[in-house]
């Protein structure tokens, strides 16, 4: 049975999905000084055992990528999943850089959206089943997402 967690971090989310596979999922990050270690030593201990490991990015508000630069010094984050964007900051934070490298490096960076296929994350592959992880959000082709999309481009 896979488990799903979600951690009590005040102003923001952070979960993980513990999957019955060999796959660890992390969606959104959210850390502080207060939380940072006891939140870092549980996902390390978990993904530890895992050979397939990701982080979803469901938006680069700061209350869903604070602390990123720890947990990727952590854990070291290969599979970066996130909405395709440009988004920038008037004044960039250290978490908001090290999102922006994760969602630019062309080796880390898979770009999700509606009905995005992945191996390992809802494809089968290499005689490993899928986590069965299925994107219904963003649906690129809905004329309401592109034009907050337009209206909404390099703000932060």
């Amino acid at each position: 049975m896979s488990v799903i967690k979600s951690f009590s971090v005040g102003n923001g989310d952070m979960f993980y999905i513990d999957h019955n596979s060999d796959s660890f999922t992390i969606i959104d990050c959210c850390l502080s000084e207060e939380n940072k270690s006891r939140i870092l030593a549980e996902i390390s201990r978990l993904c530890s055992r895992k050979s397939i490991r990701r982080f979803i990015s469901t938006h680069p508000d700061d209350d869903h990528i604070r602390g990123l630069e720890w947990l990727d010094d952590q854990i070291a984050i290969k599979n970066f999943y996130c909405v395709k964007n440009d988004a920038t900051k008037d004044e960039e934070t250290v978490s908001f850089k090290r999102y922006r490298c994760l969602r630019d490096d062309p080796d880390k960076a898979f770009y999700i959206s509606k009905n995005c296929e992945r191996k390992w994350m809802n494809l089968d592959g290499d005689g490993r089943g899928s986590s069965g992880i299925h994107i219904l959000w963003p649906d690129t082709e809905n004329f309401h997402y592109q034009r907050k999309l337009l209206l909404t481009a390099g703000r932060g």
